[in-house]
């Protein structure tokens, strides 16, 4: 096994990772920005190196600089975490060039599904369903246009080389098609350096659903229980839940099945997710692929009772996969609620402070995943994402109920956070049924925020949105 490896990223996820290589006897690097210095990942880790930079586009994002930190140290692996240069297939080869182990799948795995309309294709061809749209990336506005008359609005334009929600946008009529386009291309040139979008039919109130997948070396794929990830805003997951009352075990083989078919296809190792919207009626439809450790892994962990980080280094080293398809089974029920600095009142704004007091709870069943500390700032450098609570009990009613019981405890001050929508949503009739889906934002939250907590902040959360997703774009030196 690896003797030591270099974590390429920062709070709760690069906690997450030490945390593991404890277990393993791994000696972990961490590697720190200027503002950083004081940060949780740096503390823990067996040893860490500050790269300099404020932003993200001065550090994390710096390929040079992580490898040579990684150098420096004696590292033999780099640990990509989530974010940053996690699905950067020029970062894989760059790590590989310097004799070290990428941990996650190769680069061509990466370049091939991490672009979507790439991904499309390898679906056609593995079998796997798509909903219907274009074969490939479109820029000329007189074919998005019959391509939206034939599949029929309403449509979505995706960008093609990126998600998380960025370069998307849901177009209900032809008159609205050409603005939404330069719009998607906009924000996709912004947020990944590249403007090709693509067209889809648009799934009305679908399920947002995802399945984890673990492939080693040496052919073998596992498929885990999925995890429902629908209540979102701005295309972004909010909560998180694993398995979903909608999918039966007959739909769970079939998507699964199909999960594996394309990662075979694509001669995938490693971690990964690919997810799919779930209609109505039971039949679902391949989105993407996401090359690496999804955020909300430790619902899966959570049920399944394995540690996914600890696979993801074994399939790095050169191990096959002991695990078999029949030790895959889904115990108990498990939520995770992202703690976002975002005042959920305000079109979810980013929200900028210090934290001033933090006190986590703590109990069976109860875990979290987070990199907080009295003094902790929040800035637009850096995801709003600040922390993750993880609950889980043998039933889904009780896990719903111990979740709500850990928000009402949760001491967070010095910003905003979406903990009271967390706990809206949980205690919320649709919720608790488990008939809801991605609109649920749109049906059930901004009706019912008051109107004197209701600001035309739209602009402004563009404007910093921007801002954000321009100091997040990878750079090479």
């Amino acid at each position: 096994m690896f003797s030591k490896i270099l974590i390429a990223n920062r709070g709760e996820i690069a906690l997450r990772v030490i945390q593991t290589c404890k277990k393993m006897g791994i000696q972990t690097v961490a590697i720190y920005s200027e503002p950083d210095s004081a940060s949780l990942h740096v503390k823990e880790a067996d040893e860490a190196i500050c790269i300099g930079g404020v932003t993200p586009r001065e550090s994390y994002l710096v390929i040079n600089k992580v490898i040579s930190a990684a150098l420096e140290t004696g590292a033999e692996a780099i640990h990509p975490g989530y974010g940053f240069l996690s699905e950067n297939a020029e970062f894989a080869k760059a790590v590989k060039k310097a004799n070290m182990v990428f941990i996650g799948p190769s680069p061509e795995a990466i370049h091939a599904l991490g672009d979507k309309t790439a991904a499309r294709e390898l679906a056609i061809k593995s079998g796997v369903p798509i909903s219907p749209g274009s074969d490939g990336a479109v820029s000329e506005i007189t074919v998005i246009k019959k391509i939206a008359n034939d599949i029929g609005y309403p449509v979505i334009l995706k960008a093609a080389a990126g998600g998380g929600g960025k370069g998307m946008r849901m177009v209900e009529k032809p008159e609205e098609l050409e603005s939404a386009l330069h719009s998607a291309q906009s924000e996709s040139m912004t947020s990944f350096g590249d403007d090709r979008v693509f067209i889809e039919k648009y799934i009305v109130n679908p399920r947002h659903i995802e399945i984890q997948i673990l492939a080693d070396n040496f052919g073998n794929i596992l498929y885990f229980p999925e995890r429902e990830c629908s209540i979102q805003r701005r295309h972004q997951k909010v909560i998180e839940e694993s398995p979903s009352i909608a999918v039966t075990p007959e739909i769970r083989v079939r998507m699964g099945e199909a999960a594996s078919r394309l990662v075979a296809t694509s001669n995938y190792t490693n971690a990964g997710t690919l997810e799919f919207l779930l209609d109505s009626s039971g039949k679902f439809y391949f989105m993407e692929v996401n090359t690496r450790l999804q955020v909300e892994h430790p619902v899966t962990e959570m049920v399944s009772g394995i540690d996914l980080v600890e696979q993801q280094l074994k399939i790095a080293y050169g191990m096959p996969l002991e695990l078999k398809q029949n030790d895959i089974v889904a115990k108990g029920h498990s939520i995770e609620c992202r703690i976002c600095a975002e005042d959920v009142y305000n079109e979810f704004l980013p929200e900028t402070g210090v934290v001033d007091y933090v006190r986590l709870p703590i109990g069976e069943g109860i875990r979290n995943d987070a990199a907080l500390y009295d003094g902790y700032e929040v800035t637009v450098n850096y995801d709003s994402m600040v922390a993750k609570l993880i609950c889980f009990d043998a039933t889904r009613e009780g896990a719903i109920k111990k979740t709500i019981k850990a928000l009402d405890v949760y001491r967070l001050s010095g910003l905003r956070t979406t903990i009271p929508f967390c706990r809206f949503v949980l205690d919320s009739e649709q919720f608790r049924s488990g008939f809801y889906s991605t609109s649920y934002v749109e049906n059930h939250w901004i009706g019912l925020i008051p109107k004197e907590l209701q600001f035309p902040l739209s602009a402004v959360a563009a404007i910093a949105k921007n801002h954000i997703n321009k100091r997040r774009q990878p750079i090479n030196n």
